[in-house]
């Protein structure tokens, strides 16, 4: 039987296929088109430069092994490159190049032909082949300094620091973060990134948007230039995709971010996922892209409470080097619970009402400028309401409150609790002591002067029931 390049290449991709995974074949097999075939000599068509290069790097050996089994110890292999030359190489847009001579590159500096007709901004579309240095499209304010760590987000920045000093040799990969609008995922996201730049400046690092990967995926589909999209992204490093949730719209986006994850989690690559919601939650998705997600960890962003939303505007007022009576700070923090974009725009319009207004600010300036954000309500404060700030405070579950247990500090937390419902709501006592298991007006009384008294005795609970007055004081606002 005659020998034809096709039944050669053809005989060593049945080979590799045994081989190489899945994937990698798809990736770096199929494409490859057998052209000619000159005694022992087979020449082989590849997409472009980069692919040229990478297969050099990779899999020279499986390509030189396979080749010698089919023509023989002499066999030896060439490649036809792709190129964008206008023709003028006298080759038609292509240059042939012997196995075995791929140059070196270095990590942030790499040939990258990758070809459209329209102008796009770097670093997803470079025209022609030449040296270009990746723009990690990061924020430099969004650092993890910045970045103020509570109960409602320590897990994910953890992680994240995690993530930032060993990129790719760490059990969070992928790592996604998950939470509502407004709540620091691309924050804590690119602070990642940024730490990554610092700690290790030769890791090639990238921050894109899931809409801008999918308006560029269509760019390059129009074009017939998916492979060099796919290739681009496998030099990253660290590639940190936002918003992934808009991924459920876009198949064939799907498909390229697939054969890219995969390529970059099996060659110890970091990836940075956030969306705004947890992977089993999102719809439209593909289950073997959701499957990867979960191969990592998923950490969520919540609400912060009080005590981080104070501590967010005292760091936002410090930076913009502000001042502001404390009071007002708490009474912000404490009417401003949705999300920490939010807290950010009140204090904002706040010293812009202050400016334009050339007053002070003051609790009546607050007042007034809070009634954009927050829904205001006629209701007084009730036992119940006190009864769950106390709880939360002192991380006492609600019902133990009502039991007779004898342990000292659940018996405080009812004391202090029962002393703040006299003081702040209309009810008597026996209604009080209602709200309490059934307990009787005279224990309310001697509830309250033991509050009394352990108030001029002890500094602590003394710091302590000051600064639950002042809770039940904003909500009563």
């Amino acid at each position: 039987m005659t020998k034809t390049a096709e039944s050669i290449w053809s005989n060593c991709l049945k080979i590799i296929k045994d081989i190489v995974d899945w994937q990698p074949y798809k990736t770096w097999f199929e494409p490859i088109k057998a052209v000619e075939l000159k005694g022992n000599v087979l020449l082989i068509q590849v997409p472009s430069q980069f692919f040229f290069e990478y297969l050099e790097e990779h899999y020279v050996n499986l390509l030189a092994k396979t080749l010698k089994r089919e023509l023989g110890k002499e066999a030896r292999l060439e490649y036809r490159i792709m190129v964008d030359s206008g023709g003028t190489n006298g080759r038609n847009g292509t240059m042939d190049v012997p196995a075995g001579n791929m140059k070196m590159y270095n990590n942030n500096e790499m040939d990258f032909p990758l070809i459209i007709n329209s102008p796009v901004k770097n670093p997803f579309v470079i025209p022609g082949l030449k040296k270009m240095q990746i723009d990690p499209q990061l924020n430099p304010t969004y650092t993890f300094d910045s970045f103020i760590e509570g109960d409602c987000n320590r897990v994910a920045r953890r992680a994240g620091k995690t993530v930032a000093e060993k990129p790719g040799a760490n059990s969070f990969n992928p790592l996604v973060i998950y939470g509502g609008v407004g709540l620091g995922k691309t924050h804590l996201a690119q602070g990642i990134g940024n730490d990554v730049k610092r700690l290790h400046p030769n890791k090639v690092v990238l921050y894109v948007s899931s809409e801008k990967f999918i308006n560029q995926f269509q760019d390059h589909s129009r074009n017939n230039a998916i492979n060099d999209f796919i290739h681009f992204y496998q030099l990253i490093d660290v590639l940190i995709i936002d918003d992934v949730q808009f991924f459920s719209r876009a198949e064939r986006s799907q498909d390229a971010f697939f054969a890219i994850f995969n390529h970059l989690h099996q060659s110890g690559k970091q990836l940075v996922l956030t969306s705004d919601k947890p992977p089993k939650d999102l719809d439209g998705m593909q289950e073997r892209l959701l499957s990867r997600f979960r191969w990592g960890l998923s950490a969520d962003l919540q609400i912060p409470d009080y005590e981080t939303r104070i501590e967010i505007l005292e760091r936002k007022m410090k930076n913009d080097g502000l001042d502001m009576p404390k009071e007002v700070v708490k009474y912000v923090a404490y009417n401003i619970s949705t999300n920490v974009r939010e807290l950010e725009g009140a204090l904002i319009s706040l010293l812009a009402q202050s400016s334009l207004n050339k007053r002070e600010i003051d609790l009546e300036l607050a007042k007034k400028v809070l009634r954009n954000f927050v829904k205001t309500s006629s209701k007084e404060i009730t036992i119940d309401a006190i009864q769950k700030m106390v709880c939360e405070y002192f991380d006492v579950p609600y019902d133990k409150l009502l039991q007779k247990t004898r342990k000292r500090e659940i018996v405080q937390a009812r004391q202090i609790t029962m002393y703040l419902a006299k003081a702040f709501t209309k009810n008597s006592l026996k209604t009080i002591g209602e709200h309490f298991g059934g307990r009787d007006h005279t224990t309310v009384i001697h509830s309250c002067q033991t509050v009394k008294d352990l108030m001029d005795t002890d500094s602590l609970f003394r710091e302590n029931v000051m600064e639950l007055t002042q809770k039940v004081q904003l909500a009563a606002m």
